[in-house]
């Protein structure tokens, strides 16, 4: 069967263009979705994914109509590709059913990785430079005046017995998880405790 896919980012966008091409082109079937580029959840896809079959083709007017970026694009291609399923794009050089189409995804697919491992190896120059420079990465240790003054208060309250676990969080304008945290930065034990 031939499927088509349509995607325009909002209600107020017709997908007129599409739906006139893809119908040209002679699909069984077309789906139709109202999603933001780049919107991660594409239940519409999903579905036609799940839908398609060995020998399947889906016809595409552009390919940024389904891929978020090119590394989604690359990954939706290689899943289509597994299920022996063909795409095709009427406005890009892209046609897995035949010989030439696949040699051009392979090329794009060798440029998503190659962007990748740009991006991994720049991350790792630019911390290795902070490193020289004696900065590190990630969160720094410990906590600030004020979560300071909030973890005594906290250890406190906790030790005094007084108010429950959620009564402190509450009084401290904490979350619980942040309160066990504060106790465990006072070496606080933390043991068998009243809760409401």
């Amino acid at each position: 069967m031939i499927f088509g896919y349509t995607r325009v980012s909002t209600s107020d966008q017709k997908p007129d263009l599409q739906l006139d091409q893809l119908k040209k082109e002679g699909c069984d079937e077309i789906f139709q979705e109202v999603a933001s580029g780049v919107k991660k959840d594409r239940p519409v896809l999903e579905m036609l994914i799940h839908k398609v079959r060995a020998g399947d083709v889906i016809i595409v007017w552009k390919l940024d109509r389904l891929g978020r970026s090119l590394r989604h694009l690359v990954d939706l291609i290689n899943i289509l590709m597994e299920k022996g399923v063909g795409l095709k794009s009427l406005q890009d050089p892209i046609d897995t059913t035949n010989a030439q189409g696949r040699l051009v995804f392979n090329i794009f697919a060798s440029l998503a990785e190659f962007e990748r491992d740009l991006i991994i190896e720049r991350t790792q120059a630019g911390l290795t430079a902070a490193r020289i420079r004696g900065r590190t990465g990630g969160r720094p240790k410990g906590l600030n005046e004020v979560a300071t003054k909030k973890a005594i208060a906290a250890a406190a309250l906790y030790i005094q017995g007084d108010l429950s676990v959620m009564e402190i969080a509450d009084n401290l304008n904490i979350s619980k998880a942040t309160l066990y945290s504060y106790l465990r930065h006072q070496n606080v034990k933390v043991g068998s405790y009243k809760t409401k």
